[in-house]
């Protein structure tokens, strides 16, 4: 970061946008990080006991694993992306405070980064969406076709609403959830960033 006395050599909307792209590109990466994570780790420990094994013993395998599991993984690659784009926003905010003009990047290249990362997150979302609109319409199946099951069956038991079922639906809900943080940030910084350009 330049000095104070560097501080008078950039434009005035420059330094305006500087901390505004730093500080929303910082939150919007926790945000999202944390919200990956935590949904990383539900699909590492759920998605291999839906994938069914290769013994006589094995109980039929869990429907919720096939489609909507693969755009919900889809979701997740698609939110490390955003993470990316979100840290990019910081190194933007660094690549701006350089008080020559010719390493500075022009408005054009700022808003087109932030409208990549913006269309990142808008594609992550329809992924999630795609996987929860299959999750949850398994679910749905499995719950009107539980009547009348026999527990003596164990192949029956996967016809049930299980709770490896509810972890899938809250691992990709955090997914959308993160996606949506990185949707509001870019909205807000391209809103942000034209009001500065017309003040």
């Amino acid at each position: 970061m330049p000095d104070n006395s560097d501080l008078p050599a950039l434009p005035p909307t420059v330094r305006r946008v500087i901390p505004a792209l730093r500080r929303v590109g910082w939150i919007s990466f926790w945000v999202q990080l944390v919200l990956a994570v935590v949904a990383g780790l539900i699909f590492l420990f759920s998605i291999p006991l839906a994938i069914p094994r290769d013994s006589p013993t094995t109980v039929t395998r869990n429907p919720g694993a096939g489609p909507g599991t693969f755009f919900a993984v889809l979701g997740l690659v698609a939110l490390g992306i955003s993470i990316y784009w979100a840290f990019r926003y910081t190194r933007l905010a660094k690549q701006l405070e350089a008080t020559n003009p010719n390493l500075r990047p022009k408005k054009a290249d700022t808003v087109k980064l932030i409208r990549r990362g913006l269309m990142v997150n808008l594609v992550g979302m329809l992924l999630a969406l795609l996987g929860a609109e299959a999750i949850n319409g398994t679910l749905l199946a499995k719950s009107l076709s539980s009547q009348g099951i026999v527990f003596s069956d164990p192949s029956a038991l996967s016809r049930f609403i299980q709770p490896l079922d509810i972890f899938l639906v809250l691992g990709n809900t955090h997914t959308i959830v993160a996606h949506f943080a990185g949707l509001v940030t870019a909205l807000w910084l391209l809103n942000w960033i034209d009001r500065q350009t017309q003040a």
